[in-house]
């Protein structure tokens, strides 16, 4: 196999067919990623629009929980459009996952909110994201397999990387089109109807990117196939049926996937949620900011694609999980002092430690919606801060004591529900947050990021760094994964462990980590779920995942 590869034109230039394929396949993939990620930048409009008949903390966290939802049904789409581009062909299936994705995206600009239709509003929007999920469970498999199969061999990780480039890309689409709706009609006009924009314009993105993708031929090596009557005539059965292609299945999933899928994540979701959530950067200047990053950072995934034609791809995608695994805490902390330093001193000099007995206290998430959190004394306590994105710490108290807030030398004691019920409680309650609100204003907690004071720069460089950690775990992984798995079965057997990881352990991410936040109240404690999981495949990877870059895919 070595010697093949190695007898090949090291500066192969691509022909205009070749051309034609990575265009087309890119552009309609990005579509489908401005589709997908629209919802991300928008959830905190649409937690308030969908999700209004719950508490602040728990509608943001549901709101991520609707977006992940996509996530969460994507291995389900890899599934069934795998099986169905195995069987029928990588083209046809393709543009079926495009148009279901394009629909999906645009009837969420028109659905009625929550205050119109009640909970059948958010039931038919997190339907609409598990549409989305399930398409784009069958699109990136797909583009990604169209693309290897009319590759040279030596030249598969950077004609792959233009497919890895679109998921940036089509965030960055979907950023610059949400600061120019909020900058050209206002914040206040934006956040009353004005998201419904970007979501009602991508109709035209679907027109043209199916126009595009008709212009395209079937793969060779499918067509190949199929000509050879050689095509699978049951591919999950043979994908995940049969342990000698299974166990590709598991080592790609645990060695690869899930690391590159919680660095993708962390370095482009997680990033961004906490600069507007946590560190209170208004939400124009947080989109500027991460869009500088992915301009900066995005050329390097087809460096990282082209340099594993080189050099080989497992140790490139395993060194990003690593530097992320042994980075993040430090580089989110520097995110915290260079995006708002007045916030970062106030937590040194005034630290916030809630006083109470751990049995009275619950986790300051609620899934259902009912938990008002004003039946103890801890949790009014709690959800203040938890609402309000204020890193606190526990010490514990005897039972049956009242929680108290201290904040530097100031000590507020929480409202006892049993002494107050009905609108004496509710008055209680927000009488009670308003003094914990002076105490923070008077200990130097600012109530949002002052952008005189933010080291721009510093900020920009830290999350070009995330940015950087990406392009290293994402620019190669699909050469890699299309290597791993024969051609007969390779649209679904490399589709399911992509969608687990990205969909199940990279989407999951957000939820996952804010939850774990407000249920401790350490502002860095979701960063454990993407470290903990980047170095198990880091582990599982050096241990178990062979080298691909040298093999043919043509078998």
């Amino acid at each position: 196999m070595a010697s093949s590869y190695d007898s090949l034109p090291k500066h192969h230039t691509a022909t205009h067919d070749e051309k034609l394929v990575i265009t087309a396949s890119s552009l309609g993939t990005v579509f489908e990623w401005y589709d997908f990620y629209l919802y991300g930048l928008l959830a905190t409009f649409i937690a308030k629009v969908f999700f209004s008949g719950v508490n602040e903390t728990t509608g943001f966290i549901l709101a991520l929980a609707a977006f992940a939802a996509g996530f969460v049904v994507r291995p389900f789409g890899a599934l069934v459009f795998g099986r169905i581009g195995d069987l029928v062909g990588r083209k046809n299936t393709f543009l079926v996952t495009m148009g279901i994705m394009g629909l999906s995206t645009f009837a969420v600009g028109l659905l009625p909110g929550y205050e119109t239709m009640g909970i059948a509003s958010p039931i038919i929007l997190v339907t609409l994201r598990i549409l989305q999920g399930l398409a784009l469970g069958g699109e990136y498999g797909g583009a990604a397999t169209y693309v290897a199969e009319h590759a040279p061999d030596n030249k598969r990780g950077l004609y792959t990387s233009f497919i890895q480039i679109t998921a940036t890309f089509g965030l960055f689409a979907a950023l610059l089109v949400v600061i120019g709706f909020r900058t050209g009609i206002g914040e206040e006009a934006f956040a009353a109807w004005g998201w419904r924009l970007p979501f009602l314009v991508s109709i035209i993105l679907l027109g043209v990117s199916m126009w595009i993708r008709l212009q395209l031929n079937e793969s060779p090596v499918y067509q190949k196939m199929k000509d050879e009557g050689t095509t699978s005539k049951a591919p999950l059965t043979e994908a995940f049926g049969q342990w000698k292609n299974l166990k590709f299945v598991l080592i790609c999933l645990f060695g690869a996937g899930m690391g590159q899928a919680v660095v993708w994540y962390t370095g482009q979701f997680y990033a961004m949620f906490y600069l507007e959530k946590i560190l209170k950067v208004d939400g124009v200047t947080t989109n500027i900011l991460i869009a500088i990053a992915l301009a900066l950072g995005t050329p390097f995934f087809v460096f990282f694609g082209w340099l594993s034609d080189r050099i080989g791809r497992k140790y490139i995608i395993l060194g990003g999980c690593l530097l992320g695994a042994v980075s993040y805490f430090p580089a989110f902390h520097a995110l915290s002092d260079a995006a708002n330093p007045a916030l970062s001193a106030a937590v040194a000099k005034a630290p916030v430690t809630v006083i109470a007995n751990a049995g009275e206290c619950s986790v300051q998430f609620d899934p259902v919606g009912k938990n008002k959190f004003d039946t103890t004394s801890c949790d009014i306590a709690k959800a203040y801060l938890a609402k309000n994105g204020i890193d606190y710490r526990n010490e514990s108290a005897p039972a049956g004591t009242l929680a108290t807030i201290s904040i530097g030398g100031t000590t507020l004691t929480a409202p006892d529900p049993a002494m107050v019920t009905g609108k004496d409680r509710a008055a209680a309650i927000k009488a009670y947050g308003e003094d914990v609100k002076k105490a923070l204003t008077a200990a130097g907690y600012p109530a949002k990021a002052d952008m005189a004071q933010m080291n721009k720069p510093m900020v920009i460089a830290i999350l070009f760094y995330l940015v950087i950690l990406v392009t290293m775990v994402y620019g190669p992984i699909a050469a890699m994964l299309v290597e791993l798995f024969p051609s007969r079965i390779r649209y679904t057997s490399m589709s399911l462990p992509y969608h687990i990881a990205n969909g199940w352990f990279g989407g999951l991410l957000p939820t996952i980590a804010f939850a774990m936040v407000a249920a401790t109240g350490d502002i860095y404690y979701g960063l454990w779920y993407p470290i903990l999981i980047a170095s198990v495949t880091v582990v599982v990877g050096l241990l178990f995942l062979p080298e691909t870059f040298r093999r043919s895919i043509d078998d």
